[in-house]
């Protein structure tokens, strides 16, 4: 029940996201780029559940992304269902209780995502390119992703940890082992 609980609070979160990356950081961007929330929400979701659940999560928001704003489906799809992936990967490797180690994250899953678009975009689309437009573009988001992870890292934080207990229990010692 309470995992059905926590669901269902992810998927009010990504209607919240969609709010906020649809209508209020369209106001208040940099040379119109924005930041990308979606990122840090399936990076919290698979850090702490497990990599199934961050990779459904991505794949099932990149789907939906990619239907609404995209030209070809599948390429947010890829990109997020891989962050969310390599989140578990991350959890393994690295503590959650330092905000630069998140931070760390956060800003290399927002390349990640972002080169891997670049990449399929031009592949697939045929999108022409111009490196420094996508430079430009990659600093921003990067910059407006970090502000938002040292504003909402309370946040994270706190909920994290009650949402890693109920999915993978209290085994701190055979974590490591």
């Amino acid at each position: 029940m309470k995992k059905f609980i926590i669901n269902l609070f992810f998927v009010l979160t990504v209607f919240i996201i969609y709010f906020l990356q649809s209508n209020f950081f369209t106001w208040f961007n940099i040379a119109e780029v924005m930041p990308n929330v979606f990122i840090i929400f399936v990076l919290f979701v698979g850090l702490f559940t497990n990599k199934t659940l961050g990779t459904i999560y991505g794949v099932i928001i990149g789907l939906i992304l990619d239907l609404l704003f995209g030209t070809k489906v599948g390429i947010q799809a890829v990109s997020l269902g891989l962050i969310g992936f390599l989140a578990a990967i991350f959890d393994k490797n690295f503590s959650k209780d330092s905000r630069m180690t998140i931070m760390v994250m956060v800003l290399g899953s927002t390349i990640i995502v972002e080169v891997i678009n670049y990449l399929l975009k031009y592949m697939f689309i045929g999108n022409s390119v111009e490196i420094f437009n996508f430079i430009r573009i990659l600093i921003l988001e990067v910059i407006f992703n970090l502000i938002l992870t040292i504003i909402i890292y309370p946040l994270i934080q706190k909920f994290g940890y009650e949402i890693e207990n109920e999915y993978k229990g209290n085994k701190i010692l055979t974590r490591y082992f």
